[in-house]
């Protein structure tokens, strides 16, 4: 997968993911994971690392409550992080073009699964007649009719996984756009009459097939 963060960055996304509110390393992944549509979840070993770096040069402390360790920035984290305000708005410029290059890897990766499962369905056809020179019409048909709901099932699949990634990607727009304070207020009413259109077409679609 193509590196989500250019060097340094990170380091900073997290000083300005502790200015909104202290957190604990658990919900540092959290914010991350949300901030990019459930594309990248970063693993404890790169986020706790930094953290302990950003410790050492005094720009965050830390307080155990209970059983979690609590991050919260200092004085000089945000002198650092106001300092660095331009960076910080390029880093929010290059998650939004991550989320969209992780999301086409993820829909180039569905896409190649479903190609590898049609040339094994169509490999095992092919040797099935093979193998079968008298075949019983019954189970022909009762073998069909399983090809048929295994066809269904998986474009289904493939279906929801376009959706769910169409869903997340609009999610993470949604909210960048809203940061800015780009959102329209009648998105809502235009996003319901396009999702019914595109459903109404669907439909008809498949109604035709």
């Amino acid at each position: 997968m193509t590196p989500v963060f250019s060097h340094g960055s990170l380091r900073l996304y997290l000083l300005s993911l502790l200015d909104e509110a202290p957190r604990h390393g658990y919900e540092l992944i959290q914010a991350l994971t949300e901030r990019f549509g459930g594309t990248y979840s970063p693993s404890a070993g790169t986020i706790y690392p930094r953290l302990a770096k950003l410790e050492e040069e005094g720009l965050v402390t830390k307080a155990v409550d209970g059983r979690k360790t609590v991050y919260q920035i200092t004085d000089a984290g945000r002198a650092e992080l106001e300092a660095r305000r331009p960076e910080l708005d390029a880093i929010e410029d290059e998650v939004t073009d991550s989320v969209r290059r992780l999301a086409d890897e993820v829909r180039a990766g569905v896409n190649d699964a479903m190609r590898t499962l049609r040339a094994e369905l169509a490999s095992a056809a092919r040797e099935a007649k093979r193998n079968g020179s008298r075949v019983d019409p019954r189970q022909e048909a009762r073998d069909a009719g399983r090809d048929a709901r295994a066809a269904g099932n998986a474009a289904a699949r493939e279906a929801e996984a376009v959706l769910n990634e169409f869903r997340q990607q609009l999610r993470t727009d949604l909210r960048y756009q809203a940061a800015r304070g780009a959102l329209p207020a009648d998105i809502v009413p235009l996003l319901t009459d396009e999702l019914n259109r595109v459903r109404r077409v669907l439909i008809e679609a498949i109604g035709r097939r």
